[in-house]
């Protein structure tokens, strides 16, 4: 039996696919103004009204797109009511356009406004508005054409990644928000607040114990990688850092992976590289759909951020060229990513600071001495000086968690004082003009080695006895990485502050919404 096709939505067609399918026809199938044209309906929201004696033109906008379509009212006071941000109900033909910018317009036949639009009182004004008076009207910054565009690329961006970890086997993982456990160690946690209800002296607290909004998802993820082999995960992180940078959310996301069955740091390394180069690839690669909108919103970003000086862009020695949006992209993609370890960073920023280099603008003003971390001054530099992503590894022991797997006594490093101390096999990458993109490292699988890392630390095992049980039951050797996913995003886009990147920023002292 010949299957029936059924229409399984009856939504309205976006302007994205109207533009995209009328625009595919040859001009013979819309040859003329003359000519009938299809009766179709839009729906969406004018960015911009210009009203003549007896003809008015609408451009309307329904964020599927950057591309706007014009819309012709014929006839005097066919506009009347019509102001920037007004949502529209329109119905007419489809044209071949008489004038230029655009190949088809919209003649109106019918006219229903849908939501008045005070231009008046309306924040979101045709001119460029600085990005604090945005942040600040966050609720409506998504009606302006930089917003849109980022908002469109974190959606492509993201369903590129998901590609990439489909294609190499990886089993997307939905992790909990509410944990019991500090996974950094650094005590930078918000705690909820669980007490019994005041007017309820009977009541006790919901959970028996303190609750935390998780930090990583890293250690839940590797409970699941022993079965699965291979996961990952995008979902929120939360840090009560105080810290107010255009690197630094209190609330931010995280792309995190965990990779069973390796045991060299290179292997690790070569996973993330290759997933990250995958994702610019399939920005820049001729043909891609994705990557054609993709591009097409990083103009609108260049051109917005052309329009308004106030605009923080990340640019600098070419990395970042509003001319050409995409040049730091194919930096990516064009050598392999540098791999150093931290001696040798800090020998670079040594010989560097003595010698009274720079790297272009960037100035060394300290070196941190063995032992200790690198500041977001010093990863910048060393970026820089090898024009490139760079992957330092193998920081000391003392300053990173405690589920790192320690070098081998071949990798280790000697203190300010001459004394021989551990590394651990861990990375952090650093790009350009950023800092650190993402870190991670091989996991501590040996069960008395963990165990005996727990305690050093001072923590208390027994919170920890779920995340040990996986080594005493089947480890495996094994690795993972986070990426700060807000600040790809910042450096795809090259908008240079992660509050413009995300929907609802929230700083310390700021939480609007």
């Amino acid at each position: 039996m010949k299957r029936t096709s059924i229409k399984l939505s009856t939504l309205p067609p976006t302007v994205r696919t109207i533009l995209s399918q009328r625009t595919a026809q040859t001009a013979a199938s819309i040859s003329s103004t003359e000519s009938p044209g299809e009766p179709i309906s839009v729906n969406g929201w004018i960015k911009s009204i210009r009203t003549h004696k007896n003809v008015s033109f609408a451009e309307i906008n329904d964020g599927s797109s950057g591309k706007s379509l014009q819309a012709v009212l014929k006839g005097k006071g066919k506009a009347d009511g019509l102001t920037n941000g007004t949502s529209v109900n329109l119905k007419g033909e489809l044209k071949k356009s008489k004038g230029q910018g655009q190949y088809l317009e919209l003649l109106v036949n019918d006219l229903n406004i849908l939501g008045e639009c005070d231009s008046e009182t309306y924040p979101i004004q045709k001119k460029s508005l600085p990005n604090s008076v945005l942040r600040d009207n966050a609720h409506l910054r998504f009606r302006t054409s930089q917003t849109a565009a980022v908002m469109r690329i974190r959606d492509n961006i993201m369903r590129d990644w998901h590609d990439w970890f489909e294609e190499n086997d990886f089993i997307h993982i939905h992790t909990p928000l509410l944990t019991s456990s500090d996974c950094e160690g650094a005590g930078e946690v918000f705690t909820l607040l669980d007490q019994p209800k005041p007017n309820n002296p009977q009541t006790t607290t919901f959970f028996p114990h303190p609750v935390h909004l998780t930090v990583s998802s890293q250690l839940h993820l590797e409970a699941p990688t022993h079965s699965l082999s291979r996961t990952y995960t995008l979902s929120p992180s939360f840090r009560a850092e105080p810290s107010l940078t255009s690197r630094h959310l209190s609330e931010f996301y995280m792309l995190e992976g965990e990779v069973g069955f390796i045991d060299n740091l290179d292997q690790l390394l070569d996973v993330v590289e290759d997933g990250i180069k995958f994702s610019v690839d399939r920005i820049l690669k001729e043909g891609s759909k994705r990557g054609k909108r993709v591009k097409e919103d990083l103009e609108i970003i260049s051109k917005s951020s052309n329009d308004n000086t106030e605009n923080e862009v990340v640019e600098q020695q070419g990395v970042i060229n509003r001319s050409d949006p995409l040049n730091h992209l194919r930096q990516i993609l064009a050598k392999p990513f540098t791999r150093i370890d931290y001696t040798q960073a800090l020998d670079l920023l040594r010989q560097a600071k003595e010698e009274r280099r720079e790297e272009g603008e960037l100035p060394l003003k300290d070196v941190p001495n063995w032992g200790e971390g690198l500041s977001t001054e010093n990863e910048k530099w060393l970026a820089n000086h090898f024009n490139g992503p760079v992957f330092v590894m193998r920081y000391p022991k003392k300053i990173k968690p405690f589920y790192m797997l320690p070098s081998s006594s071949s990798f280790t490093g000697q203190n300010g004082e001459g004394e021989v101390e551990e590394t651990v096999e861990c990375f952090d990458l650093l790009f350009p003009l950023i800092g650190e993109m993402a870190g991670g490292s091989l996991r501590e699988h040996r069960l008395d080695h963990l165990t005996r890392a727990i305690e050093q630390n001072g923590m208390n095992k027994e919170d920890y006895e779920w995340y040990i049980d996986l080594r005493r039951y089947g480890s495996i050797p094994h690795g993972g990485w986070g990426m700060g996913w807000d600040r790809w995003i910042s450096y795809v886009t090259g908008v240079g502050n992660v509050r413009d990147v995300v929907a609802y920023p929230r700083w310390k002292g700021h939480c609007k919404y």
